[in-house]
Parts: C-alpha cells; structure tokens; sequence
C-alpha cells in the first residue's frame, strides 16, 4: 500500500481549483451516551485540549472520565438537538451553502467550500480529502474562532497537517489563525446586538462570555484571554456603552485547575442576588450556536440567574448564518486569498490543458 494518498483520477487538462475548508469544533453523532463517549474520548484524548502528562490524563479519562460524562453530557446534548440534528452541524452546513454561493459570485475561477469538524463528523480529514479529489490545488483554511487559541486554532492546524503530510502532492496552503478585531466581524457582533435591543428592549447589563481555558495556558503565552477582551472592548466602543453597562466572563469550565475569571455562572448568580432586571448575554467566540450557547447560556445560567433573585436572562444568538456574518467570512476569505487566479491575481498556477496533455503524453504519460 503506498505511503502517500493521492487524487484518484488525475487528469492533466483538470482545472486548478480553490478549496475552501471551514472548521469548527465538532460534535457527536447523535445525543446517546455511546455517541458521546466516542465523541467526548476523541476530544478530550487531544493534548491542545488537555495539558496533562499523558500517561496521568489517560487513565483519568478511560478511568473516570469517560465513565461518568457521557451520560449526562447525552442529556444536555437532547434539550439543544433538534430534528435535522445537531445545531452546529447543520448551521455550519448553512454556512457552507452560503459562503459558497457569495464566492460563485465574488470569484474569477473555480472554488469549492467544504465543513470539517475536528472531533466527530464530518472529519476534517474527510473534507479535505473531498477538495482535493475535485481537484484543489489551492487551499485556504479558515477555523471559526474569531479569538485565536492553541485548544482550538492551533489544534485545528495540528488537525490539517496530521493529514496533508499523507498526501503526496501538498496544495499550497494559507490558513486563517484569528479575526478577533476584524472590523467586519465587530460590525456584525454590533448589529446583533442592536437587534436584539430593537426587538426586545435594552438590558440592564450586557455580558460577554467567552468559553474559558485554564489560566495556565494564559500564563504561558496563549493570546486568547486578550484577544477576547479585544473583542468585547471593540463591540462596547462601537455601542458606546458605559464601562460599568458590560462586563466579559468565560464558561465551560471543567475540572479542579484554575481557569480564566470571572467565571459566567458565578457572575451571573452575583448579578441575580443583586437584584438586576434584565441581563442580556452574547457568546462572540461562537460562530454558531451549539451546547454551550444554547444549554450552557440559554438554559443553565438562565435558569441561575432567575433563582439567585434576578429578573430575565435573555441570550443574544450566536451570528450564524446570518446574511452580514457569511458577507463578512466571503471577505475575511477574499482577503486572505489575494494573489492567487481565483481573486483575480493574474494567470500563476493556471495550467494549459492542451499544452500539458501534449508534453505529458510526449514524456510517455497515459493522460
């Protein structure tokens, strides 16, 4: 069996094209208990996610963790599933759809989108290898964390090597590692939240949550803590809202380590207690909706905040596939693909299908 892979039915007169590969986290196949502890042994076996000696963190994932979570990680994954799936998948597949059908439009030549998951289905190794045998010779990946962070970016890259270094013929490749304050994204985050005002009228508070890391990996150089105050201090300055009318928070914490603070549910039950009305909350680091914006946010910390004493926690949605969201990741893409044919970057790369069929064939080839 060959040590590399390859396109099955290369053609020399095939047309170069841009692959678009869009990454996310990932989800289970279904809300069951043998679903998600295949799902949760893949994710949590990853060492960007984990930072523990490995020997140490196997035998308290085989030997605890994956014994007790996926259960009651299966039911929280059945209060957000819904009958096309789950919310991630078939947004992200939304998203897909719609970027691809705004670069058909922006574009000088050929491009392909497709979704990869980096835990569960579909695989980025799957994705990836559907470009490459339609035939992309360029590719451009862009994971959606707007915030960058080794647990998840640069895990994603981990991801996209452990596969292209199968390949024999590596596509040129650019790869998207943030867009914290892009001023596109920050308009959208803007917007939505001004809907939501519009819609249902001003919170007394709003918050930004943010998922959390540990502090550790802050302390050893990860960008991630302040690239999500970035974020937060760009969309407040656009609201022009008062220092003291928002305040950022992480979520999702997991384990006994010290993790990025304030933590949300801790602030959101102090805010309870202190009597506050209405308490808007928006997730800027998730691109889609998924667990923890709909059980973890809308669900849970509701559901905290209403018994602490507080009035209303209401969730702004993640952006989705909302038209400015999949109108600002065509430009963050057009942006990052400038210089190749596709853009209009002039004929590099382009192949003369008759010419390179003459010379191969004259050097013997088939095809």
């Amino acid at each position: 069996m060959p040590r590399f892979t390859a396109r099955q039915g290369f053609q020399h007169d095939d047309t170069p094209r841009l692959g678009i590969l869009l990454a996310n986290l990932g989800t289970p196949d279904a809300p069951t208990p043998p679903a998600l502890r295949s799902y949760l042994a893949e994710f949590l076996a990853d060492p960007r996610v984990v930072e523990l000696p490995r020997i140490l963190w196997r035998i308290i994932l085989h030997g605890i963790v994956l014994r007790t979570r996926p259960a009651r990680s299966a039911k929280a994954y059945a209060e957000v599933w819904t009958e096309q799936g789950s919310p991630l998948l078939t947004i992200g597949q939304a998203q897909a759809d719609g970027i691809r059908q705004r670069l058909e439009e922006s574009l000088q030549g050929p491009a392909l989108v497709e979704l990869g998951m980096r835990y569960g289905n579909p695989s980025m190794a799957e994705a990836l290898r559907r470009l490459r045998d339609a035939g992309a010779e360029r590719l451009l990946v862009l994971p959606l964390y707007p915030q960058y962070s080794g647990a998840t970016t640069a895990s994603t890259f981990d991801a996209l090597a452990d596969e292209l270094k199968r390949w024999r013929w590596v596509p040129e490749l650019r790869f998207v590692g943030q867009y914290h304050d892009d001023p596109g994204y920050i308009d959208c985050l803007a917007a939505s939240i001004r809907e939501h005002w519009e819609t249902n009228g001003r919170g007394d508070k709003l918050l930004f949550s943010f998922h959390g890391t540990p502090k550790s990996y802050l302390m050893n150089g990860d960008p991630y803590h302040c690239q999500c105050h970035k974020t937060a201090r760009l969309v407040a300055e656009k609201l022009e809202l008062a220092d003291d009318a928002w305040q950022v928070t992480f979520q999702s914490r997991f384990g006994k380590a010290e993790w990025l603070k304030p933590y949300t549910d801790m602030t959101v039950e102090a805010l309870g207690k202190s009597g506050l009305g209405t308490l808007d909350v928006i997730c800027p680091g998730f691109s889609a909706d998924c667990l923890e914006t709909l059980e973890e946010i809308q669900g849970e910390n509701a559901e905290i905040f209403q018994h602490a004493g507080g009035g209303e926690l209401r969730y702004i949605p993640a952006l989705n596939d909302r038209d400015d969201h999949l109108n600002m990741l065509r430009s963050l893409i057009l942006e990052h693909a400038q210089g190749w044919p596709e853009t209009g970057g002039g004929q590099r790369g382009r192949r003369d299908p008759a010419s390179t069929q003459r010379h191969a064939q004259a050097l013997g080839a088939e095809s």
